[in-house]
């Protein structure tokens, strides 16, 4: 099997980490709303770190902010922010703890108004919407949210290609799931 070129490089202990979330969670449609919270939040928080980070952090992510239960993080207040400031599983930064309140508050806006995040996803989707554009509809509606960010996002969550080259078998196994959701 071929995979893509940046699992072949990686080596030791980070290999089944990255293997884990290439084969089973890059690039996949998600339909629970919370999963795409959580996903933009990994993105947030990997933003100038590196990627095995976040993946060795990812447990302590969830039990931090309550399995990225939207209602639950919009409804944080200081108390919150100060224990998740203190919480050395995670990423200590004001600016992306912050981003995870004020973006679960978007989110639930978003319910309101389109059903569901994935609904508002889906639906910006559909209007051919370009890799920049994403970024400007990202940026005016959450926080801590640039190109590269959204990108990724859009990338692991099956909205943008480029998750998977195509001699990937993953790639084919995110093909006819894809296929299988468009019948």
């Amino acid at each position: 099997m071929t995979y893509c070129d940046y699992i072949t490089t990686i080596t030791g202990d980070k290999l089944s980490l990255h293997k884990e979330y290439h084969d089973n969670h890059y690039g996949f449609p998600i339909e629970n709303d919370d999963e795409l919270f959580e996903r933009l939040m990994f993105e947030i928080n990997q933003a100038g770190l590196n990627w095995i980070l976040i993946l060795k952090k990812q447990h302590n992510f969830r039990i931090a902010f309550e399995n990225y239960n939207i209602e639950k993080v919009a409804n944080y207040g200081e108390r919150d922010f100060q224990r998740l400031m203190n919480d050395p599983g995670i990423i200590r930064n004001k600016l992306k703890i912050n981003a995870a309140i004020e973006n679960a508050k978007v989110i639930l806006k978003i319910r309101n108004e389109t059903g569901s995040f994935r609904k508002w996803l889906d639906i910006h989707s559909e209007k051919a919407v370009s890799p920049e554009e994403w970024t400007r509809l990202f940026k005016k509606t959450f926080k801590f949210t640039g190109g590269e960010i959204v990108n990724e996002f859009l990338m692991s969550t099956g909205y943008l290609p480029g998750a998977h080259s195509p001699q990937c078998p993953v790639y084919e196994r995110i093909k006819l799931i894809k296929q299988y959701e468009t019948k």
